[in-house]
């Protein structure tokens, strides 16, 4: 997760850039809405020299992005609230996300993945057991091959190391307090708290 100081072409491009470093598996598609900031030239000329498929959401097709809104309500909204954050904290909520906040939600918060099955009357039934309950690392690293998918500079050893750097328990203990103090900043002239 990243943060723009304002939704144009110009902030958008720099950010763009990071993620898609700060992946560390090939990435091959980009699927964003309609916003300009987004669609335009630079974006496109971009993730074309990366090779990466640049696909936009239809008009007035709201569940196109229902991946991007659930994870709004699920950890964004939870994590950050609903209050408005100015964009002159973009660089220091960056720096936060990226030592705090991203390594939590990719190597340390498990999230239910759906079995499929299908039931006597033929019908798909997504089940949500325990035993597939994983992080996002986890999960990528049980895919089959999953090396393959792997940027030529990463590897799983390295990987892993963040992984097992601190416990689960560890990692939202500092990321919590971290935001705390982030949001202590960014709202000391206000009333309300994150």
């Amino acid at each position: 997760m990243f943060s723009v100081e304002r939704i144009s072409e110009r902030f958008l491009i720099p950010v763009l850039k990071a993620l898609l470093v700060a992946f560390p598996f090939v990435i091959q598609g980009f699927h964003a809405d309609n916003g300009s900031e987004y669609i335009n030239h630079q974006v496109a000329k971009l993730l074309e020299k990366l090779h990466i498929d640049l696909t936009k959401s239809r008009a007035r097709h709201s569940n196109d992005n229902a991946l991007a809104e659930c994870k709004n309500g699920v950890v964004i909204r939870k994590h950050f609230g609903y209050d408005h954050i100015p964009g002159e904290w973009a660089t220091e909520l960056n720096a936060f996300h990226r030592r705090y906040f991203n390594p939590y939600l990719n190597f340390h918060r498990p999230y239910f993945f759906a079995t499929v099955e299908t039931n006597a009357k033929g019908k798909t039934v997504k089940r949500y057991p325990y035993a597939q309950m994983m992080t996002p690392y986890e999960k990528f690293k049980s895919l089959p091959e999953a090396s393959r998918y792997l940027r030529g500079d990463i590897t799983f050893e390295e990987l892993d190391a963040t992984a097992i750097e601190i416990s689960d328990n560890e990692s939202v203990r500092r990321m919590s307090a971290a935001k705390q103090k982030l949001f202590a900043a960014i709202f000391a002239n206000d009333h309300r708290v994150a």
